[in-house]
Protein backbone atom coordinates (compact mmCIF):
# COMPACT_ATOMS: atom_id res chain seq x y z
CA UNK A 1 0.00 0.00 0.00
CA UNK A 2 1.42 3.52 -1.36
CA UNK A 3 1.69 5.28 2.35
CA UNK A 4 3.03 8.58 2.37
CA UNK A 5 4.40 9.85 5.63
CA UNK A 6 1.68 12.25 6.31
CA UNK A 7 -1.16 9.78 5.95
CA UNK A 8 1.21 6.56 7.52
CA UNK A 9 -0.30 4.92 10.65
CA UNK A 10 2.58 2.65 12.52
CA UNK A 11 0.87 2.86 16.06
CA UNK A 12 0.33 -0.96 17.15
CA UNK A 13 -2.86 -0.05 19.25
CA UNK A 14 -4.52 2.40 16.71
CA UNK A 15 -3.72 -0.51 13.97
CA UNK A 16 -5.43 -3.27 16.04
CA UNK A 17 -8.44 -0.62 16.88
CA UNK A 18 -8.76 -0.03 13.47
CA UNK A 19 -9.05 -3.84 12.53
CA UNK A 20 -11.46 -4.13 15.16
CA UNK A 21 -13.39 -1.73 13.94
CA UNK A 22 -13.92 -2.79 10.30
CA UNK A 23 -17.08 -5.85 9.97
CA UNK A 24 -16.04 -7.50 6.71
CA UNK A 25 -12.18 -7.68 5.43
CA UNK A 26 -10.85 -8.88 2.03
CA UNK A 27 -8.55 -12.13 2.30
CA UNK A 28 -6.52 -12.42 -0.97
CA UNK A 29 -4.08 -15.31 -1.83
CA UNK A 30 -1.64 -14.96 -5.40
CA UNK A 31 -1.37 -19.11 -6.91
CA UNK A 32 -0.72 -20.69 -9.78
CA UNK A 33 -4.00 -20.27 -10.63
CA UNK A 34 -4.10 -16.65 -10.21
CA UNK A 35 -5.42 -13.73 -7.74
CA UNK A 36 -8.05 -15.22 -5.44
CA UNK A 37 -9.86 -12.93 -2.75
CA UNK A 38 -13.06 -13.28 -0.26
CA UNK A 39 -14.59 -10.88 1.91
CA UNK A 40 -14.97 -12.24 4.85
CA UNK A 41 -16.04 -11.66 8.75
CA UNK A 42 -12.54 -12.05 10.67
CA UNK A 43 -11.59 -11.76 14.63
CA UNK A 44 -8.04 -10.90 15.95
CA UNK A 45 -6.78 -12.70 18.53
CA UNK A 46 -3.93 -10.48 20.24
CA UNK A 47 -3.16 -12.85 22.90
CA UNK A 48 -1.26 -15.14 20.01
CA UNK A 49 2.19 -13.73 18.21
CA UNK A 50 3.69 -10.08 18.49
CA UNK A 51 1.11 -8.55 15.91
CA UNK A 52 -1.69 -11.00 17.07
CA UNK A 53 -3.84 -13.72 14.85
CA UNK A 54 -6.59 -13.18 12.43
CA UNK A 55 -9.35 -15.89 12.82
CA UNK A 56 -12.45 -16.93 10.23
CA UNK A 57 -13.73 -19.50 7.71
CA UNK A 58 -14.09 -19.87 4.35
CA UNK A 59 -16.78 -22.15 2.41
CA UNK A 60 -15.61 -25.63 1.84
CA UNK A 61 -16.39 -24.78 -1.62
CA UNK A 62 -14.52 -22.01 -1.64
CA UNK A 63 -11.49 -23.03 -4.19
CA UNK A 64 -9.40 -20.70 -2.02
CA UNK A 65 -8.56 -22.63 0.31
CA UNK A 66 -7.50 -25.97 -1.66
CA UNK A 67 -4.80 -23.57 -3.80
CA UNK A 68 -1.39 -23.50 -2.30
CA UNK A 69 -0.35 -19.78 -1.56
CA UNK A 70 2.67 -18.45 -3.72
CA UNK A 71 3.44 -15.88 -1.00
CA UNK A 72 2.29 -14.70 2.17
CA UNK A 73 -1.42 -13.65 2.31
CA UNK A 74 -3.01 -10.16 2.39
CA UNK A 75 -5.88 -9.07 4.95
CA UNK A 76 -6.77 -6.20 3.84
CA UNK A 77 -9.04 -3.77 6.61
CA UNK A 78 -11.18 -1.45 4.72
CA UNK A 79 -12.31 1.76 6.91
CA UNK A 80 -14.15 4.94 6.53
CA UNK A 81 -14.28 6.17 3.45
CA UNK A 82 -15.64 9.56 1.89
CA UNK A 83 -15.10 11.84 -1.21
CA UNK A 84 -13.96 14.73 -0.63
CA UNK A 85 -14.80 18.16 -2.84
CA UNK A 86 -12.25 21.10 -3.68
CA UNK A 87 -15.95 23.11 -2.93
CA UNK A 88 -15.30 22.29 0.86
CA UNK A 89 -11.58 23.92 0.68
CA UNK A 90 -10.79 27.63 1.60
CA UNK A 91 -7.56 27.33 -0.70
CA UNK A 92 -10.25 27.02 -3.80
CA UNK A 93 -11.43 30.57 -3.13
CA UNK A 94 -7.84 32.23 -2.99
CA UNK A 95 -6.45 30.94 -5.89
CA UNK A 96 -8.69 27.75 -7.30
CA UNK A 97 -5.61 25.47 -7.33
CA UNK A 98 -7.72 22.41 -5.97
CA UNK A 99 -8.92 19.25 -7.27
CA UNK A 100 -11.05 16.18 -5.51
CA UNK A 101 -9.96 13.49 -3.32
CA UNK A 102 -10.84 10.84 -1.37
CA UNK A 103 -10.27 9.96 2.02
CA UNK A 104 -10.25 7.29 3.72
CA UNK A 105 -8.61 4.27 6.62
CA UNK A 106 -7.39 0.75 5.96
CA UNK A 107 -5.10 -1.57 7.28
CA UNK A 108 -3.16 -5.00 5.32
CA UNK A 109 -2.30 -7.60 7.41
CA UNK A 110 0.00 -10.21 5.96
CA UNK A 111 1.02 -13.51 7.43
CA UNK A 112 1.23 -17.19 5.96
CA UNK A 113 -2.69 -18.40 6.14
CA UNK A 114 -3.30 -21.78 7.53
CA UNK A 115 -6.58 -23.21 6.52
CA UNK A 116 -7.96 -26.34 8.94
CA UNK A 117 -10.68 -28.82 8.77
CA UNK A 118 -10.37 -29.94 12.66
CA UNK A 119 -14.07 -29.96 14.08
CA UNK A 120 -12.92 -28.30 17.46
CA UNK A 121 -10.69 -25.83 16.07
CA UNK A 122 -14.09 -24.84 14.08
CA UNK A 123 -16.63 -24.31 16.23
CA UNK A 124 -14.06 -22.49 18.88
CA UNK A 125 -13.46 -20.37 15.92
CA UNK A 126 -17.23 -19.75 14.71
CA UNK A 127 -17.83 -19.37 18.43
CA UNK A 128 -16.02 -16.60 19.34
CA UNK A 129 -16.82 -14.49 15.76
CA UNK A 130 -20.37 -15.21 16.50
CA UNK A 131 -19.83 -13.95 20.27
CA UNK A 132 -17.53 -11.14 18.88
CA UNK A 133 -20.76 -9.73 16.42
CA UNK A 134 -23.72 -10.99 19.14
CA UNK A 135 -22.44 -9.38 22.04
CA UNK A 136 -23.94 -5.70 21.87
CA UNK A 137 -27.29 -7.05 21.14
CA UNK A 138 -29.89 -7.36 24.13
CA UNK A 139 -30.18 -11.09 24.01
CA UNK A 140 -27.21 -12.06 22.35
CA UNK A 141 -27.40 -15.34 20.19
CA UNK A 142 -25.24 -18.28 21.02
CA UNK A 143 -23.74 -20.87 18.56
CA UNK A 144 -24.88 -23.28 21.49
CA UNK A 145 -28.85 -22.31 21.30
CA UNK A 146 -28.95 -24.42 17.79
CA UNK A 147 -29.14 -28.57 18.28
CA UNK A 148 -25.70 -29.95 18.37
CA UNK A 149 -26.25 -32.46 15.08
CA UNK A 150 -27.75 -29.54 13.41
CA UNK A 151 -23.56 -27.37 14.22
CA UNK A 152 -21.51 -30.31 13.38
CA UNK A 153 -23.26 -30.21 9.90
CA UNK A 154 -22.90 -27.12 9.46
CA UNK A 155 -19.16 -27.13 10.43
CA UNK A 156 -18.80 -29.66 7.81
CA UNK A 157 -19.51 -26.81 5.34
CA UNK A 158 -16.87 -24.55 6.07
CA UNK A 159 -13.09 -24.42 6.64
CA UNK A 160 -11.10 -22.65 9.59
CA UNK A 161 -8.68 -19.96 9.02
CA UNK A 162 -5.90 -18.95 10.85
CA UNK A 163 -3.60 -16.04 9.74
CA UNK A 164 -0.67 -15.04 11.97
CA UNK A 165 0.30 -11.53 10.95
CA UNK A 166 3.89 -10.82 10.53
CA UNK A 167 3.34 -6.97 9.67
CA UNK A 168 1.04 -4.34 9.44
CA UNK A 169 0.45 -1.70 6.89
CA UNK A 170 -1.40 1.47 8.03
CA UNK A 171 -2.87 4.55 6.71
CA UNK A 172 -5.05 7.53 7.87
CA UNK A 173 -5.90 9.70 4.57
CA UNK A 174 -7.99 12.43 6.40
CA UNK A 175 -6.89 16.24 4.87
CA UNK A 176 -3.64 16.10 6.85
CA UNK A 177 -1.93 17.53 4.21
CA UNK A 178 -4.36 20.46 3.86
CA UNK A 179 -4.25 23.89 5.47
CA UNK A 180 -6.36 23.80 8.74
CA UNK A 181 -8.84 26.05 7.00
CA UNK A 182 -8.96 23.55 4.13
CA UNK A 183 -9.76 20.56 6.91
CA UNK A 184 -12.45 22.86 8.60
CA UNK A 185 -14.03 23.09 5.39
CA UNK A 186 -13.80 19.30 4.71
CA UNK A 187 -14.97 18.21 8.51
CA UNK A 188 -17.86 20.62 8.24
CA UNK A 189 -19.04 19.80 4.56
CA UNK A 190 -18.56 15.83 5.53
CA UNK A 191 -20.59 16.89 8.89
CA UNK A 192 -23.31 18.24 7.10
CA UNK A 193 -24.04 15.00 4.81
CA UNK A 194 -26.69 12.59 4.89
CA UNK A 195 -24.35 9.43 5.13
CA UNK A 196 -23.60 8.29 7.86
CA UNK A 197 -20.13 7.27 6.63
CA UNK A 198 -19.32 10.88 5.72
CA UNK A 199 -20.31 12.24 9.25
CA UNK A 200 -17.85 9.33 10.71
CA UNK A 201 -15.17 10.59 8.55
CA UNK A 202 -16.03 14.22 9.19
CA UNK A 203 -15.05 13.08 12.83
CA UNK A 204 -11.51 11.47 12.08
CA UNK A 205 -9.90 14.98 10.32
CA UNK A 206 -8.03 16.86 12.59
CA UNK A 207 -9.17 20.29 13.28
CA UNK A 208 -8.82 22.45 15.94
CA UNK A 209 -12.09 21.63 17.23
CA UNK A 210 -10.48 17.69 17.82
Amino acid sequence: MYTPPAFREDDPAILRQMIREVRLATLVTATAEGLLATPLPLYLDETEGPHGVLYGHVAKANPQWRLQPLAEALVIFSGPDAYVTPSWYASKQEHGKVVPTWNYAAVHAYGAVEFFEDETRLREAVTRLTDLHEQPRAEPWSVADAPDAFVRAQLKGIVGMRLPITRLEGKRKMSQNRPMADREGVAAGLGASALDKDRQVATMIPTDSN
